[in-house]
């Protein structure tokens, strides 16, 4: 492709820049548009993939019919089967009428599956199929389909790694890539980061008629040595930000680093280090393992508490008399209404466990009665809160109020 046709495309969809791997990218698309391949964009996030598959699409033998852009990562999984390859009725909740899906719509036209990579497991085996032999059965269907449709994917992901993990099928891989555009980072761009600049900075003059903003040469080479880890969407951003802010049109490196962030080198987790400032935990696997121990200790010390006050209660009964035993609360209820209830209202073991360990000279009834006095005294006489605070119901309070004389 010569220097002009090149231009031509730059200037109709409105690309700016003149790297070397740029150009290559653009070059590759115009020369697979002719052909009906796979094409697979390779790129981080905001580089501008979504500019290539629209330049294939408009310069093939596609170009009067349909192009769809679909975002893969930003549909459900329990729906996506059905937006992509359509439903029957009734075949799930929701589903009131037919529906043809993008491959039906999109019959001999292009289809753009970005963030591709996001796609779930089924998915990726009924897409499969459609690359294959054109083929697919709509969600719920029995009816085999033919389609004629251009697929251009693209992603961000490490297609090798996620391979690997078992995430993305390696055939569907394959077959997606057998050509692939690699799009380059703003950073490795070079002088294009400044054209960029100067487009989004008249950009913004034009749409609310600002002075337009400038950079000087130090802050130009500031503005190509940052890393731009948000790549052109970033770029935009800032240059927007300085647009409105920035009370000097003119900007120099102090402006310019008050809008670019700082230590962008490094997305691994924080370390955290312990009280002794001996060991950190950069696995945060080791952190996971480390809350759940101490978890598991803290419940242990629990449960081994709660068995030594139910054995004390156990020891106290094993030697009432029979007639009396009846008498006396349990912690175990037979009726959620009748007794105490353990696990719902712990105070009432602080209150057994202290009228257990008083003096032997009381008997049943004495420590029935001071139980309930104490619990009275609690709930400043509000018999329906010391009914609750014990875990019986009020109507077996009145009972023991009186069969104890207390008024």
């Amino acid at each position: 492709m010569d220097l002009k046709e090149l231009q031509n495309i730059k200037q109709r969809y409105n690309i700016v820049g003149n790297c070397d791997a740029l150009n290559r990218a653009l070059n590759v698309a115009l020369q697979v548009a002719h052909t009906d391949l796979s094409v697979l964009i390779i790129g981080e996030s905001g580089v501008g993939k979504e500019i290539i598959p629209r330049v294939i699409h408009d310069n093939s033998p596609r170009k009067r019919e349909k192009y769809f852009a679909i975002n893969c990562g930003s549909i459900p999984e329990g729906t996506i089967d059905a937006e992509l390859f359509g439903h029957e009725k009734g075949s799930f909740t929701g589903a009131v009428g037919e529906s043809e899906g993008y491959f039906g719509i999109a019959d001999k036209g292009t289809l753009f599956l970005d963030e591709v990579g996001e796609l779930p497991l089924a998915t990726q085996a009924r897409l499969l199929r459609v690359l294959e032999n054109g083929e697919y059965i709509r969600v719920g269907g029995q009816e085999i389909r033919k389609t004629n449709v251009r697929v251009v994917a693209a992603t961000n992901v490490n297609m090798r790694k996620a391979i690997s993990e078992g995430r993305f099928r390696e055939d569907l891989y394959y077959r997606l890539n057998a050509i692939v555009i690699q799009m380059p980072p703003l950073r490795e761009r070079g002088e294009d980061i400044v054209l960029l600049f100067r487009l989004f900075a008249m950009q913004m003059s034009e749409k609310y008629r600002l002075p337009r903003i400038e950079l000087t040469d130090n802050a130009k080479e500031v503005l190509k040595k940052y890393k731009w880890p948000g790549n052109i969407r970033q770029l935009k951003n800032i240059t927007e930000q300085m647009s409105v802010l920035c009370q000097q049109r003119r900007i120099d490196v102090d402006d310019l680093l008050k809008f670019i962030p700082r230590n962008e080198e490094s997305t691994e987790l924080a370390v955290v280090q312990n009280s002794g400032g001996a060991r950190s935990y950069e696995n945060e696997r080791e952190m996971l393992f480390k809350i759940l121990y101490e978890m598991r200790g803290s419940v242990a010390d629990m449960r081994r508490e709660l068995n030594s006050l139910r054995k004390q209660i156990d020891d106290a009964q094993a030697t009432m008399p029979i007639q009396d035993y009846a008498a006396m609360p349990s912690y175990t209820p037979i009726n959620k209404h009748e007794g105490f209830q353990v696990d719902e209202h712990p105070r009432q073991f602080d209150a057994i466990a202290q009228e257990i360990t008083e003096p032997e000279n009381l008997n049943l009834n004495d420590i029935g009665r001071v139980v309930l006095e104490k619990a009275l005294e609690r709930n400043a006489g509000n018999r329906a809160k010391t009914a609750q605070d014990l875990g019986i119901s009020t109507r077996t309070l009145y009972r023991r109020l009186k069969e104890y004389g207390i008024k």
